[in-house]
């Protein structure tokens, strides 16, 4: 017994001289930072791109001396856009890598299904990349969502068609909690101006298997067709619309990978429009896409600019704002009141709002249009969608 005693003695004397830290994932020199998304499979570009634009940030703080004398250390898993996969991935995070925080998940699905984990463990889970409204409400302490919601996406993308004449509308989405997230804020948009959605067609997740919706939706002749799924999946069903004839025109939620999408569909691309949450990369006039393009070319001249990397920036460039407003000594707790104190906080035409009832940090939304065989992107509009 006494052997014991001396030897936690020696141990707290040893912690309290080198700086004994409280909080998991924090030491003197690094904050361990934990994600799980889609590293492969039909989403694997989604989780590339979140993970790169957010590593540009990162790097470029970890370069110049980091948080506080801390470097950021982003550990991501696979989960292939699995549920069980980013369960199993969450608690390796949470219980082997010891993870301060969570950031940059990629789905509704997998973000849905970790949500009792987070809870139960009480670690902040910053910027995941879905807008469904389960992450909203009701409120969570610690969840942390930088873009709008999916609910807002719709809203305007119906907003959009109604305006310009076309009141046909069907919705394509994928048979889970992503899609159904999707498809309710386009019929609660619809509703809104009394207006029914006129076919609905189905995809599972990671299958490209559309035929049953591309004859559901071909045959009531929509005007246009708003898509909740993943880029495979929404090329097959564009391609297979096309091939029945139809003349609708095609509307996404910026979930589905713009870059992704224009690449998998190639020429059908031309045409088809996306709403975005963040700011146009190549926009001149955006503090935030200057910042990240110039960033880019100077530190990572292989990556090309993208909606889905520039969207992993902002969120890495605000956790580390986070970082900075808790000060050195660093706890879940401080930096969660941290992130609350944000009111506008504007990042280059780009801003964010958290308060201790409200993580809902932006209401921005644009809508954008692929031209051209080699699919670039023209923007249409961008607005503040307010929630309902």
């Amino acid at each position: 017994m006494k052997k014991i005693l001396t030897s936690l003695a020696v141990g707290l004397s040893l912690g309290l001289s080198t700086g004994a830290y409280a909080e998991q994932g924090v030491t003197a020199d690094t904050i361990v930072v934990g994600q799980s998304a889609a590293f492969s499979g039909p989403a694997q570009k989604l989780g590339e791109s979140m993970r790169e634009g957010a590593l540009l940030y990162f790097d470029q703080v970890n370069r110049t001396g980091g948080v506080h004398g801390r470097k950021i250390k982003l550990t991501s898993l696979d989960d292939g856009y699995e549920p069980d996969r980013a369960v199993a991935n969450t608690k390796k995070l949470i219980e082997q890598e010891k993870a301060f925080a969570l950031f940059g998940y990629v789905g509704t699905p997998t973000s849905y299904a970790v949500m009792p984990t987070v809870t139960e463990a009480k670690i902040p889970f910053f910027g995941a990349f879905t807008g469904a409204e389960g992450l909203r409400t009701p409120f969570n302490k610690y969840i942390f969502n930088v873009r709008a919601s999916y609910y807002q996406e719709t809203e305007a993308l119906v907003a959009f068609l109604v305006n310009h004449g076309k009141k046909r509308i069907a919705v394509f989405y994928q048979d889970d909690a992503y899609g159904k997230a999707g498809l309710q804020g386009v019929q609660l948009a619809m509703e809104r101006r009394k207006l029914p959605i006129i076919a609905l067609g189905t995809v599972e997740r990671n299958t490209v298997d559309v035929n049953g919706a591309v004859s559901a939706i071909a045959k009531a002749n929509p005007q246009a067709v708003i898509m909740i799924s993943a880029y495979k999946s929404i090329a097959a069903f564009v391609r297979g619309m096309n091939k029945a004839g139809s003349k609708a025109e095609y509307l996404n939620v910026s979930f589905v990978g713009s870059d992704a999408l224009a690449a998998e569909l190639g020429p059908d691309s031309h045409g088809v429009y996306i709403s975005q949450v963040v700011p146009y990369p190549w926009d001149p006039g955006s503090g935030i896409a200057v910042e990240f393009t110039e960033l880019a070319k100077r530190t990572a001249p292989t990556l090309k600019p993208s909606f889905n990397n520039l969207e992993g920036y902002i969120c890495a460039k605000l956790f580390v704002e986070g970082l900075r407003r808790a000060g050195p000594n660093l706890t879940r707790e401080s930096f969660i009141s941290a992130l609350e104190s944000f009111r506008d906080l504007d990042v280059g035409t780009f801003k964010v709002t958290f308060m201790p009832t409200n993580h809902n940090g932006s209401n921005y939304v644009g809508l954008t249009v692929i031209i051209g065989k080699q699919g670039s992107f023209m923007p249409i509009f961008k607005t503040e969608v307010v929630r309902r």
